[in-house]
Formats: C-alpha cells, sequence, structure tokens
C-alpha cells in the first residue's frame, strides 16, 4: 500500500543579513505570507491529520494558514530546526503517519532527499526545494520511494 507525507520548505522570509535579531524570530515577509496562504489551499483539501514545523518562526508562520483551515494547531518539532542532523530529521520523517505536513528549512530538506535517494528513493521531475515549495513524499511498506515536487506558488 501507497501512503504519503508533505514535506514543505517554509516560505519566503526577510533577508538573513539584514535581520539583527535571532535568526530563529525571522518572519515571512508579505510574499512569504502570501505563499503560505496558497499552499494551505493547495494542502487543506487532503485533510492532514498532524501539522508539525521547525520552532523557527518562518516555518511556523508557513502553517498556520492550514492550521486556519484545517481547525489543527502547528506543533514545534526540533528534529525539523535548522541545521539539524539529517539523521535525526529523517527518523522524524520516517515515523510521521500518512498525511501529515512537516515544514523545514533549505539545508535540512536537500540533505534528507539526498539520503533517501541513496537508499533508491525516486525524485520525478527536478527536487524543486525553493521557499514554499511542497514535496510529496510516497511510501510503500513504510519506506520512502518516490518524491514529487510542486513548485512554490505566486
Amino acid at each position: 500500500m501507497t501512503s504519503a507525507i508533505y514535506l514543505v520548505r517554509h516560505a519566503k522570509a526577510g533577508s538573513r543579513a539584514a535581520w539583527g535579531d535571532d535568526d530563529a524570530l525571522r518572519p515571512l515577509v508579505d510574499e512569504g505570507l502570501e505563499q503560505a496562504r496558497l499552499i494551505a489551499a493547495r494542502l487543506a483539501p487532503l485533510h492532514p491529520p498532524r501539522l508539525v514545523a521547525s520552532p523557527f518562526l518562518r516555518c511556523r508562520q508557513t502553517l498556520e494558514p492550514l492550521a486556519a483551515l484545517t481547525s489543527l494547531s502547528v506543533e514545534s518539532a526540533d528534529a525539523l530546526r535548522e541545521g539539524v542532523d539529517t539523521d535525526t530529521a529523517l527518523s522524524f520523517l520516517e515515523g510521521l503517519a500518512d498525511g501529515v505536513v512537516a515544514c523545514s528549512h533549505g539545508d535540512v530538506i536537500p540533505a534528507v532527499l539526498k539520503r533517501l535517494e541513496w537508499h533508491g528513493l525516486e525524485i520525478v521531475d527536478w527536487p524543486d526545494t525553493r521557499k514554499g515549495s511542497v514535496c510529496r513524499l510516497e511510501r510503500h511498506e513504510g519506506r520512502f520511494v518516490r518524491a514529487q515536487f510542486s513548485a512554490p506558488p505566486h
């Protein structure tokens, strides 16, 4: 039986270089907030059972519109935070139930995909990990076998 989880790269945030505070507090910019609304509209009809995000503000903000549409809360998961070890992130993702939406960062997602690719993951088309992209990670018998990407919404 094939099932899937959804891995979202956080939407557009302000410039890291221009941000003078703790990077974990860097918010989405207006374009990122709009991307988050469009991502929510795309994923809400799938009726996700759970939403999990890196504790970084930009990841939580990316899933907040989806939380509003689904009456779910956004749970924080350190296993999705920027800079996390690939094994930690992958182990966490492997433990998620079908249909869960997870939001992480531009260093974590490509590293996880690369590791999975080494173990036979089929990547359909170009692996689009730009801000606001969504990856549908399909599983068969508990193992991730296929990744399909949706481009960031505009």
